[in-house]
Protein backbone atom coordinates (compact mmCIF):
# COMPACT_ATOMS: atom_id res chain seq x y z
CA UNK A 1 0.00 0.00 0.00
CA UNK A 2 2.68 2.32 1.08
CA UNK A 3 4.48 1.50 -2.39
CA UNK A 4 1.35 2.16 -4.42
CA UNK A 5 0.83 5.57 -2.30
CA UNK A 6 4.40 6.23 -3.50
CA UNK A 7 4.35 5.66 -6.73
CA UNK A 8 0.93 7.18 -7.71
CA UNK A 9 2.93 10.57 -6.19
CA UNK A 10 6.15 9.92 -8.28
CA UNK A 11 3.32 9.36 -11.16
CA UNK A 12 1.49 12.78 -10.55
CA UNK A 13 5.44 15.08 -10.24
CA UNK A 14 6.32 13.46 -13.57
CA UNK A 15 3.32 14.37 -15.19
CA UNK A 16 2.83 17.95 -13.70
CA UNK A 17 5.82 18.50 -11.46
CA UNK A 18 6.17 20.08 -8.15
CA UNK A 19 4.76 23.52 -8.94
CA UNK A 20 1.89 22.50 -10.67
CA UNK A 21 1.35 19.91 -8.31
CA UNK A 22 1.06 22.31 -5.91
CA UNK A 23 -0.47 25.10 -7.50
CA UNK A 24 -3.34 22.36 -8.24
CA UNK A 25 -3.51 21.57 -4.28
CA UNK A 26 -4.12 24.29 -3.95
CA UNK A 27 -6.88 25.62 -6.07
CA UNK A 28 -8.58 22.31 -5.02
CA UNK A 29 -10.69 24.07 -1.72
CA UNK A 30 -11.90 26.85 -3.87
CA UNK A 31 -12.92 25.02 -6.96
CA UNK A 32 -14.59 22.85 -4.74
CA UNK A 33 -16.32 25.81 -3.33
CA UNK A 34 -17.05 27.00 -6.88
CA UNK A 35 -18.63 23.90 -7.40
CA UNK A 36 -20.67 23.42 -4.15
CA UNK A 37 -21.90 27.06 -4.65
CA UNK A 38 -22.37 28.17 -7.88
CA UNK A 39 -22.32 25.31 -10.48
CA UNK A 40 -24.70 22.40 -8.09
CA UNK A 41 -27.27 25.58 -7.21
CA UNK A 42 -27.23 26.88 -11.04
CA UNK A 43 -28.22 23.59 -12.34
CA UNK A 44 -30.46 23.28 -10.16
CA UNK A 45 -31.84 25.99 -10.76
CA UNK A 46 -32.09 24.81 -14.13
CA UNK A 47 -34.12 22.01 -13.49
CA UNK A 48 -36.27 23.39 -11.56
CA UNK A 49 -37.53 25.67 -13.95
CA UNK A 50 -38.99 23.78 -15.95
CA UNK A 51 -41.52 22.81 -13.64
CA UNK A 52 -44.11 24.70 -12.33
CA UNK A 53 -43.80 24.15 -8.24
CA UNK A 54 -45.88 25.22 -5.32
CA UNK A 55 -44.48 24.60 -2.23
CA UNK A 56 -47.55 25.36 -0.05
CA UNK A 57 -49.14 22.65 -1.45
CA UNK A 58 -46.40 20.74 -2.56
CA UNK A 59 -47.95 20.35 -6.04
CA UNK A 60 -45.56 20.62 -9.14
CA UNK A 61 -46.17 19.57 -12.71
CA UNK A 62 -43.35 19.73 -15.66
CA UNK A 63 -44.06 22.91 -17.97
CA UNK A 64 -40.75 22.64 -20.52
CA UNK A 65 -40.39 26.03 -21.24
CA UNK A 66 -43.24 27.42 -20.63
CA UNK A 67 -41.51 29.31 -17.59
CA UNK A 68 -39.36 31.45 -20.05
CA UNK A 69 -41.49 32.23 -22.50
CA UNK A 70 -44.18 33.91 -20.30
CA UNK A 71 -40.90 35.79 -18.60
CA UNK A 72 -39.32 36.74 -22.08
CA UNK A 73 -42.30 37.26 -24.47
CA UNK A 74 -45.59 37.11 -22.14
CA UNK A 75 -47.04 40.83 -22.68
CA UNK A 76 -48.27 40.24 -19.29
CA UNK A 77 -45.55 39.17 -17.41
CA UNK A 78 -41.92 39.80 -19.50
CA UNK A 79 -42.67 43.80 -19.04
CA UNK A 80 -42.02 43.58 -15.15
CA UNK A 81 -39.17 41.38 -16.22
CA UNK A 82 -37.28 43.79 -18.74
CA UNK A 83 -38.12 46.46 -16.21
CA UNK A 84 -36.03 45.21 -13.68
CA UNK A 85 -33.28 43.89 -16.28
CA UNK A 86 -33.27 47.90 -17.43
CA UNK A 87 -33.29 48.81 -13.50
CA UNK A 88 -30.18 46.59 -12.89
CA UNK A 89 -28.17 48.15 -15.89
CA UNK A 90 -29.43 51.12 -15.18
CA UNK A 91 -27.80 50.48 -11.54
CA UNK A 92 -24.51 49.13 -12.79
CA UNK A 93 -24.04 52.38 -14.91
CA UNK A 94 -24.41 54.92 -12.27
CA UNK A 95 -22.33 52.66 -9.44
CA UNK A 96 -19.23 51.28 -11.70
CA UNK A 97 -17.46 54.11 -13.07
CA UNK A 98 -18.48 56.40 -9.24
CA UNK A 99 -17.12 53.87 -7.57
CA UNK A 100 -14.61 52.71 -9.46
CA UNK A 101 -13.32 56.30 -10.03
CA UNK A 102 -13.78 57.29 -6.14
CA UNK A 103 -11.67 53.32 -5.02
CA UNK A 104 -8.93 55.26 -7.76
CA UNK A 105 -8.88 58.60 -6.19
CA UNK A 106 -9.18 57.17 -2.25
CA UNK A 107 -6.17 54.71 -2.82
CA UNK A 108 -3.89 57.49 -4.17
CA UNK A 109 -4.80 59.64 -1.01
CA UNK A 110 -3.94 56.45 1.16
CA UNK A 111 -0.79 55.44 -0.70
CA UNK A 112 1.17 57.73 0.80
CA UNK A 113 3.85 57.13 4.01
CA UNK A 114 2.51 59.20 6.78
CA UNK A 115 1.44 58.84 10.58
CA UNK A 116 -1.93 57.79 11.37
CA UNK A 117 -2.22 56.66 7.80
CA UNK A 118 -2.99 52.38 8.70
CA UNK A 119 -6.34 55.13 10.67
CA UNK A 120 -7.58 56.41 7.44
CA UNK A 121 -7.54 53.48 5.33
CA UNK A 122 -9.32 51.30 8.08
CA UNK A 123 -11.75 54.17 8.05
CA UNK A 124 -12.49 53.72 4.76
CA UNK A 125 -12.66 49.95 4.52
CA UNK A 126 -15.14 49.87 7.71
CA UNK A 127 -18.66 50.25 5.65
CA UNK A 128 -17.49 46.83 3.83
CA UNK A 129 -16.94 44.64 7.10
CA UNK A 130 -20.77 45.44 7.75
CA UNK A 131 -23.96 43.16 6.68
CA UNK A 132 -25.69 45.33 3.41
CA UNK A 133 -28.61 44.26 5.47
CA UNK A 134 -27.57 46.40 8.29
CA UNK A 135 -26.27 49.42 6.63
CA UNK A 136 -29.70 50.13 4.42
CA UNK A 137 -31.54 49.48 7.48
CA UNK A 138 -28.73 52.44 8.48
CA UNK A 139 -29.62 54.25 5.82
CA UNK A 140 -33.12 54.20 5.73
CA UNK A 141 -32.98 56.67 8.72
CA UNK A 142 -30.69 58.90 6.25
CA UNK A 143 -33.29 58.95 4.12
CA UNK A 144 -36.39 59.15 6.14
CA UNK A 145 -39.01 61.47 4.54
CA UNK A 146 -39.53 63.86 7.10
CA UNK A 147 -37.42 66.35 8.84
CA UNK A 148 -36.52 63.65 11.25
CA UNK A 149 -34.49 61.48 8.43
CA UNK A 150 -30.75 63.31 8.50
CA UNK A 151 -30.55 64.42 4.95
CA UNK A 152 -33.75 66.17 5.04
CA UNK A 153 -32.91 67.90 8.09
CA UNK A 154 -29.66 69.14 6.91
CA UNK A 155 -31.04 70.36 3.95
CA UNK A 156 -33.66 71.97 5.58
CA UNK A 157 -31.27 73.82 8.06
CA UNK A 158 -28.68 74.65 5.05
CA UNK A 159 -31.62 76.28 3.35
CA UNK A 160 -33.16 78.15 6.15
CA UNK A 161 -36.16 76.28 5.65
CA UNK A 162 -36.80 76.91 1.80
CA UNK A 163 -35.69 73.25 0.97
CA UNK A 164 -39.04 70.89 1.95
CA UNK A 165 -38.61 67.27 3.03
CA UNK A 166 -37.92 65.13 0.06
CA UNK A 167 -39.09 61.44 -0.31
CA UNK A 168 -35.88 60.25 -1.52
CA UNK A 169 -37.26 56.28 -1.50
CA UNK A 170 -40.83 57.35 -2.58
CA UNK A 171 -39.78 59.29 -6.04
CA UNK A 172 -39.43 57.24 -9.20
CA UNK A 173 -37.00 59.78 -10.06
CA UNK A 174 -34.61 59.31 -6.53
CA UNK A 175 -35.37 55.85 -5.30
CA UNK A 176 -32.84 54.50 -7.62
CA UNK A 177 -30.36 57.15 -7.34
CA UNK A 178 -30.53 56.80 -3.63
CA UNK A 179 -29.71 53.75 -3.44
CA UNK A 180 -26.97 53.75 -5.87
CA UNK A 181 -25.28 56.54 -3.46
CA UNK A 182 -25.73 54.24 -0.01
CA UNK A 183 -24.07 51.24 -2.56
CA UNK A 184 -21.37 53.34 -3.41
CA UNK A 185 -20.32 54.30 0.17
CA UNK A 186 -20.93 50.62 1.28
CA UNK A 187 -18.34 49.29 -1.37
CA UNK A 188 -15.59 51.83 -2.33
CA UNK A 189 -13.65 50.52 0.37
CA UNK A 190 -13.78 46.84 -1.17
CA UNK A 191 -12.79 48.47 -4.44
CA UNK A 192 -10.05 51.09 -2.93
CA UNK A 193 -7.89 48.46 -1.17
CA UNK A 194 -7.72 46.08 -4.19
CA UNK A 195 -6.54 49.29 -6.12
CA UNK A 196 -4.19 50.42 -3.50
CA UNK A 197 -2.62 46.74 -3.89
CA UNK A 198 -2.24 47.13 -7.45
CA UNK A 199 -0.52 51.08 -6.76
CA UNK A 200 2.05 49.33 -4.36
CA UNK A 201 3.28 47.18 -6.92
CA UNK A 202 4.22 49.80 -9.44
CA UNK A 203 8.30 50.09 -9.32
CA UNK A 204 9.14 53.56 -7.72
CA UNK A 205 12.38 53.48 -10.33
CA UNK A 206 9.23 54.30 -12.99
CA UNK A 207 8.20 57.93 -10.97
CA UNK A 208 11.65 58.70 -10.18
CA UNK A 209 12.36 58.45 -14.35
CA UNK A 210 9.49 60.15 -14.72
CA UNK A 211 10.53 63.30 -12.03
CA UNK A 212 13.67 63.65 -13.58
CA UNK A 213 11.65 64.39 -17.18
CA UNK A 214 9.85 66.77 -15.05
CA UNK A 215 6.73 65.12 -16.07
CA UNK A 216 3.94 66.80 -13.70
CA UNK A 217 2.03 65.01 -11.35
CA UNK A 218 -0.62 64.80 -13.79
CA UNK A 219 1.75 63.05 -16.73
CA UNK A 220 2.52 60.56 -14.12
CA UNK A 221 -0.48 59.94 -13.38
CA UNK A 222 -1.54 59.02 -17.34
CA UNK A 223 1.44 57.64 -17.93
CA UNK A 224 2.30 55.63 -15.22
CA UNK A 225 -0.27 55.21 -12.81
CA UNK A 226 -2.99 54.09 -14.89
CA UNK A 227 -0.61 51.93 -17.07
CA UNK A 228 0.49 50.15 -13.97
CA UNK A 229 -3.27 49.72 -12.87
CA UNK A 230 -4.61 48.24 -15.89
CA UNK A 231 -4.94 44.83 -14.71
CA UNK A 232 -6.21 46.09 -11.61
CA UNK A 233 -8.38 48.10 -13.32
CA UNK A 234 -10.27 45.85 -15.19
CA UNK A 235 -10.54 42.90 -12.30
CA UNK A 236 -12.04 46.25 -10.22
CA UNK A 237 -14.61 46.95 -13.08
CA UNK A 238 -15.97 43.26 -13.59
CA UNK A 239 -15.85 42.40 -9.95
CA UNK A 240 -18.13 45.91 -9.47
CA UNK A 241 -19.85 45.35 -12.39
CA UNK A 242 -20.96 41.65 -11.47
CA UNK A 243 -21.77 43.35 -7.58
CA UNK A 244 -23.80 45.97 -8.93
CA UNK A 245 -26.02 43.40 -11.33
CA UNK A 246 -26.93 41.12 -8.52
CA UNK A 247 -28.94 44.04 -6.46
CA UNK A 248 -31.42 42.90 -3.99
CA UNK A 249 -30.70 43.57 -0.39
CA UNK A 250 -30.61 47.23 -0.81
CA UNK A 251 -33.76 46.80 -2.73
CA UNK A 252 -35.56 44.56 -0.41
CA UNK A 253 -35.20 46.62 2.54
CA UNK A 254 -35.26 49.73 1.48
CA UNK A 255 -38.39 50.22 -1.36
CA UNK A 256 -39.54 46.26 -1.89
CA UNK A 257 -39.02 47.33 -5.76
CA UNK A 258 -41.24 50.40 -5.88
CA UNK A 259 -42.24 53.34 -6.78
CA UNK A 260 -43.94 51.71 -9.38
CA UNK A 261 -41.47 48.93 -10.26
CA UNK A 262 -38.74 52.12 -10.18
CA UNK A 263 -36.26 50.01 -8.14
CA UNK A 264 -37.59 46.19 -9.49
CA UNK A 265 -34.06 44.20 -10.13
CA UNK A 266 -34.15 40.50 -11.28
CA UNK A 267 -32.99 38.97 -8.26
CA UNK A 268 -35.66 41.01 -6.35
CA UNK A 269 -38.42 39.15 -8.86
CA UNK A 270 -36.70 35.86 -8.88
CA UNK A 271 -36.92 35.97 -4.97
CA UNK A 272 -40.71 37.42 -4.56
CA UNK A 273 -41.80 34.79 -7.40
CA UNK A 274 -40.46 31.58 -5.69
CA UNK A 275 -40.88 32.73 -2.57
CA UNK A 276 -43.80 35.60 -2.28
CA UNK A 277 -45.76 34.72 -5.19
CA UNK A 278 -45.33 30.48 -4.49
CA UNK A 279 -43.82 29.73 -8.31
CA UNK A 280 -40.27 28.21 -7.26
CA UNK A 281 -40.23 27.54 -11.24
CA UNK A 282 -40.70 31.22 -12.64
CA UNK A 283 -37.96 32.27 -9.95
CA UNK A 284 -35.64 29.55 -11.15
CA UNK A 285 -36.13 30.29 -14.80
CA UNK A 286 -35.76 34.53 -14.10
CA UNK A 287 -32.66 33.31 -12.47
CA UNK A 288 -30.52 31.43 -15.22
CA UNK A 289 -31.46 33.69 -17.65
CA UNK A 290 -29.89 36.68 -15.11
CA UNK A 291 -26.97 34.26 -14.93
CA UNK A 292 -26.39 33.86 -18.11
CA UNK A 293 -27.01 37.36 -19.52
CA UNK A 294 -24.25 38.13 -16.50
CA UNK A 295 -21.96 35.36 -17.91
CA UNK A 296 -22.01 36.64 -21.57
CA UNK A 297 -21.75 39.79 -20.22
CA UNK A 298 -18.50 39.67 -18.12
CA UNK A 299 -16.87 37.46 -21.15
CA UNK A 300 -17.42 40.63 -23.75
CA UNK A 301 -16.11 43.36 -21.27
CA UNK A 302 -13.43 40.95 -20.68
CA UNK A 303 -12.79 40.97 -24.64
CA UNK A 304 -13.46 44.34 -25.32
CA UNK A 305 -10.78 45.54 -22.17
CA UNK A 306 -8.56 42.91 -23.39
CA UNK A 307 -8.56 43.93 -26.95
CA UNK A 308 -7.91 47.92 -25.58
CA UNK A 309 -4.66 46.85 -23.60
CA UNK A 310 -3.39 44.89 -26.96
CA UNK A 311 -4.17 48.44 -28.84
CA UNK A 312 -2.45 49.85 -26.17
Amino acid sequence: MANARLSTKGLFKKRFGNDQLAGMLMSLPGALMLVLFVVIPFFTAFVLSFYNIHLSNGHSFFMGFEQYRRILFDPNTSPIFWQSLGNNFVFALMVVPVQTGLAIALALLLNQKRKGIAFFRTFFFMPVVFPMSLVAVIWSLFYSRDLRGMINSLLNGISAGNIGPIDWLGTPGLALVSIAIMSVWAGVGFQMVIVLAGLQEIPLELYEAASIDKASKWQQFRNVTLPGLRNTLVFVVIITSIFSLRLFDQVYILTSGGPLGSTSTVMYQSVTSAWTDDNVGKGSAMTVVFVLIIIVLTLIQRRVLRQEREIK
